[in-house]
């Protein structure tokens, strides 16, 4: 039997990043994926045109029917547009027992377009957080739960133990918006900082990139990875994902998760 792992999130047309980028990630780790769509996203490298929410009514029945028939080895957050739908998964995913839960606690799109609003913020802070195994924020996404500045190491450490404090045993501040020549990523387990080093990569086709990390850890997860050692291991293939990153349509490509293609 394949582990099963879930996505619960939106969705993006154009195929870079959200459930479709999930998808792909499980598939690559020999994981069988499934997916409870959020969100519907009109959507290409240039940005996001229109977006429409699907009903938490909806997103509540598609998480149920796959933990009824499947079972859930692992499963991962990205959009949730709103506070309404938030708690709807955090209702859900408690009822059900689902677990181990990876938060990528995706608020804004690298284009800059809202992506969750800001009820919905304070109830993935207050109420999801405390459900989740591993949080995996970007540092604006860190800057936002944690309410301070994150900009260097320090900052991300700081930020590390303030979301830690609000539920999860694992925090990975990703640091691939920090300038510089290295891409260092701040993980936090139990109380414990330890630093991911990592060269920056010269690849300007990145879309889709916290998508695929996220996904990677939860599939780890799935396949009965302890959480710091998915971390590691999501961090190494979304390196080798970024770095075969490729052109696609007018704005920056997508990374490819799918770089391991002779296995």
């Amino acid at each position: 039997m394949r582990p099963v792992a879930l996505t619960i999130a939106g969705s993006d047309s154009g195929g870079g990043a959200g459930v479709e980028a999930d998808l792909k990630t499980f598939e690559a780790h020999g994981v069988w994926g499934t997916a409870a769509v959020t969100a519907v996203t009109a959507q290409n490298n240039l940005g996001v045109q229109a977006a429409e929410r699907v009903s938490p009514e909806v997103v509540r029945a598609q998480i149920a029917s796959v933990a009824a028939d499947f079972g859930v080895a692992a499963a991962k957050t990205g959009m949730l547009a709103d506070a309404e739908v938030v708690m709807s998964v955090v209702e859900t995913v408690r009822q059900l027992g689902i677990g181990p839960l990876v938060v990528d606690p995706v608020l804004v799109s690298s284009q800059g377009d809202a992506l969750l609003d800001l009820d919905g913020i304070d109830v993935l802070r207050e109420q999801l957080l405390p459900l989740a195994t591993v949080v995996t924020p970007n540092l604006a996404e860190a800057a936002a739960l944690a309410q301070q500045a994150v900009d260097d190491r320090a900052s991300m450490e700081t930020a590390a133990r303030a979301i830690a404090a609000m539920g999860p045993p694992v925090v990975l501040v990703t640091g691939g918006h920090l300038g510089g020549d290295s891409s260092p990523d701040c993980l936090h387990v139990d109380g414990d900082v330890r630093w991911l080093e990592g060269v920056r990569l010269a690849a300007e086709h990145t879309h889709g990139s916290g998508c695929v990390l996220s996904a990677s850890v939860c599939s780890e997860l799935a396949r009965g990875m302890e959480p710091a050692d998915a971390c590691v291991a999501a961090k190494r293939f979304t390196e080798r994902a970024v770095a075969a990153g490729f052109p696609l349509g007018s704005g920056p490509g997508p990374v490819d998760p799918g770089w391991d293609r002779s296995s």
